[in-house]
This record gives C-alpha cells, structure tokens and sequence, in this order.
C-alpha cells in the first residue's frame, strides 16, 4: 500500500466539502473522534483512504481491494480497542456509492 502524508493547515469541513465530498465519490468513515481537527474518508472505486488529523493529511492507496478492504476494517477494529466505538463507513444518499461498499462485502460497516 502507497502511503502519501503532507501537511495542510485547515479544518476538516475544507475536505469534507471539497475534495473527499460524496460528489466526488468518497463516504466519510465515522468514528466517536471525528472533529474538526479530525476526519476519514474512504473512496470504494479508486480504493483511497484519507485521513485529517490537525493539518497531517494522510492517503493510503490501496493495490487491491483485498488490503482497502483490510486497511478499512483495521481502521474499524483499532477504534473499537480504543473506546472510540465502530467505524462506520457514511455513503450519503448515493445508492451507487453503497453498492460499491456491498460489493467489496463492507456492507456490515455502511450505516
């Protein structure tokens, strides 16, 4: 897996609304530390997955979707080790979007 950090002072809303936007194919992965100073999005075509954490920007791009599936699903795993509660995958009103996670088999993580 590609591992890409920068840094880019902002809050989450500027991804959010912006690039990692459902317009744009991604879904926000919810967990109990999401903030504006923290957020993940995960996108099920190009197999991305992007986390904000106080202006580090991390993208992990998966080869397969053997290791996005197994990257999403240790991004579950960790937050429920560490009190945070599940990780659920959010893919808006887009029905398209939800079919894609259901056919990767993380229907049991959409909302």
């Amino acid at each position: 897996m590609k591992i890409t950090r920068e840094f880019a002072p902002a809050d989450r809303y500027l991804y959010d609304f912006g690039l990692c936007s459902t317009a744009n194919g991604w879904a926000q992965v919810d967990t109990a530390q999401d903030a504006s100073y923290f957020g993940t999005w995960a996108h099920p075509i190009r197999l991305l997955i992007f986390t904000y954490c106080e202006g580090d920007t991390t993208i992990h791009e998966a080869e397969t979707p053997e290791e996005f599936i197994a990257e999403l699903r240790g991004i579950d795993e960790w937050n429920i080790r560490a009190g945070h509660g599940p990780a659920r995958i959010d893919p808006g009103y887009d029905p398209a979007m939800k079919a894609d996670f259901e056919r990767l088999g993380l229907a049991d993580m959409l909302h």
